[in-house]
């Protein structure tokens, strides 16, 4: 929530904390340095640390019976390289959507995918009386038997990677109320919603009589299906009009209006947990390229949306960026643009070189606090040619022997002859 991205920013949250972290720890050497701080967290086994975050949410939220329990995966892109031929590395979690909480996180291995980690990650989770959604990639035989053999029950989407079963689903509704064939009783409940501009409407037909299914040898693919369901959505905005069906299997009854209130859930996660990480703490930028650190950091994230979220004293949502302590360094446009050189860093009296196309758009983005974490006003940015900056650079007191030597091999390059740069005055 301080807006730590590297290892640097821990260490100066550290600092700047340190008195208050020696209530609880005795810190014998101090605050540990950042590469002290990298080394633990890259020895940490990911898999251990996501056990003991799924035990601890077991006890902060032991009754998830009734509940809706999202399972989708999320890539930490920031963690790819691809000059190494890393790719990004992927995460399975598991969400109470009503609670806002996550329940359990786990690593997918590098050569596998989202269904072995989900088949991982249920046994870890205290599914009695929840439902469970899952998106396509879940829809497997061994999932739903995982799912019901726990207690719980499932709502999976069905889409082409199952595709016997997605035919058989398209043309059982789109013949359901066609002159001659037979009857069959509909559970059906829809839904309207206005906001944001847009109109949307929901409308869930779900059937309970799978006799059909069973003559197509497909019933028994997928433990205790109970229901099927169609959703049929519309959103108008202005003048246009957008129409969607989607197909889902289940073990409940066939109560449309359930199903359809699990599958409007299930996207909670999108909004309350991925679009968060990313949003307000900045996840997909994270600079950590370290595969188990990359991970192990990403349990923090979680932890603190949790206890955020279930702080009920005050009513506050989360901010939208993670503001910085003041006083320390963060990983802000000046860092990545400068090497991870920043202001104390660089030792600059006065400016700081910033390579920038639009010095509008990052003027927006260079916010200075004061001591209380208040916004002030903008430091103005002016332009330097290169030729003041190698005067700057020849003087001994006024850049450190770092930055010099960066601006040097980077910024005053010959290759770079005409290039002028952004300085940075201070207010």
């Amino acid at each position: 929530m301080s807006g730590a991205q590297g290892w640097d920013d821990i260490e100066d949250w550290g600092r700047a904390r340190e008195g208050w972290l020696r209530r609880y720890l005795k810190l014998r050497n101090g605050i540990p340095g950042h590469d002290t701080i990298r080394r633990v967290f890259d020895a940490l086994s990911p898999r251990q640390l996501a056990a003991c975050f799924s035990s601890w949410m077991a006890q902060v939220c032991p009754a998830v019976s009734g509940l809706v329990i999202a399972i989708d995966g999320k890539s930490l892109r920031g963690a790819a390289r691809p000059a190494c031929g890393l790719r990004a590395l992927h995460q399975v979690s598991a969400y109470a959507a009503e609670y806002g909480l996550t329940l359990g996180p786990l690593a997918c291995q590098e050569k596998s995918n989202e269904i072995t980690a989900i088949g991982e990650l249920l046994p870890t989770l205290a599914l009695e009386g929840a439902v469970v959604t899952i998106d396509a990639m879940g829809c497997q035989t061994a999932i739903a038997e995982q799912i019901v053999d726990g207690g719980g029950d499932y709502v999976l989407a069905v889409k082409d990677n199952q595709p016997h079963l997605a035919h058989a689903l398209r043309d059982f509704f789109g013949m359901l109320d066609a002159p001659g064939y037979p009857d069959r009783q509909t559970c059906v409940h829809e839904t309207l919603d206005k906001g944001h501009g847009r109109i949307e409407t929901r409308r869930c037909t779900a059937v309970g009589d799978l006799d059909w299914l069973a003559t197509l040898g497909l019933k028994e693919r997928c433990k205790k299906i109970t229901s099927v369901a169609c959703i049929d959505s519309s959103r108008v905005i202005g003048s246009k009009t957008e129409t969607d069906r989607r197909y889902v299997i289940s073990s409940l009854p066939a109560d449309s209006e359930r199903i359809l209130h699990a599958v409007r859930m299930h996207w909670g996660i999108e909004n309350g947990l991925h679009w968060c990480l990313d949003v307000t703490f900045g996840e997909d930028a994270c600079p950590i390229r370290l595969r188990n650190a990359a991970l192990n950091l990403s349990l923090p994230r979680r932890a603190a949306m949790n206890l955020f979220r279930a702080d009920q004293s005050r009513s506050m949502s989360l901010p939208k960026n993670a503001r910085p302590l003041p006083g320390t360094r963060t990983t802000s446009p000046i860092s990545f643009i400068c090497g991870k050189f920043d202001a104390p860093a660089l030792g600059v009296a006065g400016r700081l070189p910033i390579i920038c196309r639009n010095p509008a758009i990052l003027s927006r983005r260079l916010t200075k606090y004061d001591a209380a974490g208040n916004a002030k006003a903008l430091a103005p940015i002016t332009r330097m040619p290169p030729a003041a900056w190698r005067g700057r650079c020849s003087s001994p007191g006024k850049v450190s022997s770092n930055a010099r030597r960066f601006i040097r091999q980077t910024l005053l390059s010959p290759a770079l002859p005409n290039r002028e740069f952004l300085s940075l005055e201070p207010p």
